[in-house]
């Protein structure tokens, strides 16, 4: 299945680390965060990837044509030639697609429907961000989504930041308080499922998750699989380091493909 990847953006609030690295190639341990994304949808079966790019693209394009398969693989050095014992992306199919410097999410996704060509009406293929990891366990995520059998489908987590939600009464009294987490709130983790179809619901220049979602919605064709497991977003320079802890520590729950070394 395809996997539509979000990768231009400008990652502002990430400017603290780099001015000259895109969001998606901030790294975690040896690898860009984006790898760590195709990995896991790698990892699944989904190898045939669209990259949406625009800030920086050529620190992306740059990376995967130098591609250094020793960095993450063993290998055996005999007479100066390296030998690997396995690789990482030998029979993944990327394509970058310029999709605009300051574009929406929806207007890249518009710009990459023409590589999505081959797809009918209820054919699916999946979409990202391409700044956040999950463990979610995504074959389950396909099969609620299938038997719903609507038009859209996106990951739903909770909250990751800190912060309290208050209700107040008619006068500005405080009703209640409660930490983010005790309030059943969730977010849009990211993770997306389309039909083809979902090219219908977007007009040109529009988000994605503002007016296409909201015609879903009339439509009754929009799902929400929620999972309470694992998820991380790369927003700030605090999550940055939140997930060098984690790679330091070995407690890295979103790479799935390790699971029995």
């Amino acid at each position: 299945m395809k996997v539509v990847l979000f990768c231009g953006g400008l990652g502002m609030r990430l400017r603290e680390f780099s001015d000259n690295i895109p969001k998606p190639m901030v790294p975690i341990g040896h690898r860009p965060i984006v790898w760590n994304l195709m990995k896991f949808y790698a990892h699944h079966g989904h190898k045939d990837f669209i990259l949406c790019l625009g800030h920086h693209a050529h620190v992306i394009k740059d990376y995967f044509l130098n591609y250094d398969e020793c960095l993450t693989n063993d290998f055996v050095l005999e007479a100066g030639q390296a030998h690997l014992t396995k690789t990482d992306i030998h029979d993944w199919k990327i394509t970058f697609a310029d999709t605009g410097l300051k574009s929406n999410i929806g207007m890249r996704l518009k710009a990459v429907e023409k590589y999505l060509d081959s797809l009918g009406p209820d054919d699916m293929f999946m979409a990202n961000y391409a700044d956040g990891l999950s463990d979610v366990p995504l074959d389950d995520m396909l099969k609620f989504f299938q038997e719903s059998d609507k038009t859209a489908c996106f990951l739903c987590v909770q909250p990751q930041q800190s912060f309290h939600y208050v209700r107040l009464n008619d006068d500005g009294s405080v009703h209640s308080i409660q930490d983010t987490t005790n309030t059943g709130l969730t977010v849009n983790g990211g993770f997306f499922i389309f039909k083809k179809k979902i090219f219908d619901y977007i007009r040109d220049g529009e988000e994605l998750v503002h007016e296409p979602f909201e015609r879903l919605i009339a439509d009754n064709q929009l799902m929400a699989y929620r999972y309470d497991g694992f998820w991380k977003c790369m927003d700030t320079f605090k999550d940055k380091q939140a997930f060098d802890e984690l790679h330091a520590s070995g407690e890295c729950p979103w790479q799935v493909w390790r699971e029995g070394l």
